[in-house]
């Protein structure tokens, strides 16, 4: 954690922006979470150690997290953005079941292969992606 705190200071002081214990307790808050979550329920386990910190507060912290780099953004196509942790973390894709909502982190190396050789191949440099693939899970497709 002592990484991202300094990745983090780093960066709002490259920007300008005072860093605020608030700040601080949300990304704390963060990253001891090791779900996709969104910043309403952020919100609330923020508001477990400091009720004065409101949801502002969390939706901006979020972005400027987001901006560093230390975590990414997610939709999942239910109109709730999440975001996941990306500092440190291995990438990955996701599988997401448009009945339960439920998904599934994938790693394949072939896949991020494809995308290399797609992009080189229509003389793109890659800078990022994100595969998300919707469908229904084996559970709601057996219900």
């Amino acid at each position: 954690m002592k990484k991202e705190l300094m990745i983090f200071d780093a960066f709002i002081r490259s920007k300008g922006h005072r860093h605020t214990v608030q700040r601080e307790r949300v990304l704390k808050t963060f990253l001891a979470t090791e779900s996709h979550v969104s910043v309403e329920e952020l919100c609330k386990l923020v508001k477990k150690q400091d009720k004065t910190i409101g949801y502002t507060t969390v939706y901006r912290a979020m972005k400027l997290f987001s901006e560093s780099g230390l975590c990414g953004e997610v939709d999942f196509g239910d109109g709730t953005i999440r975001f996941e942790h990306k500092y440190g973390h291995e990438h990955h894709d996701h599988l997401i079941c448009i009945k339960c909502g439920n998904f599934v982190e994938v790693v394949k190396p072939q896949i991020e292969q494809l995308q290399e050789n797609l992009a080189k191949a229509h003389g793109f440099i890659t800078v990022g992606h994100k595969l998300q693939i919707f469908g229904i899970c084996k559970k709601c497709r057996k219900g």
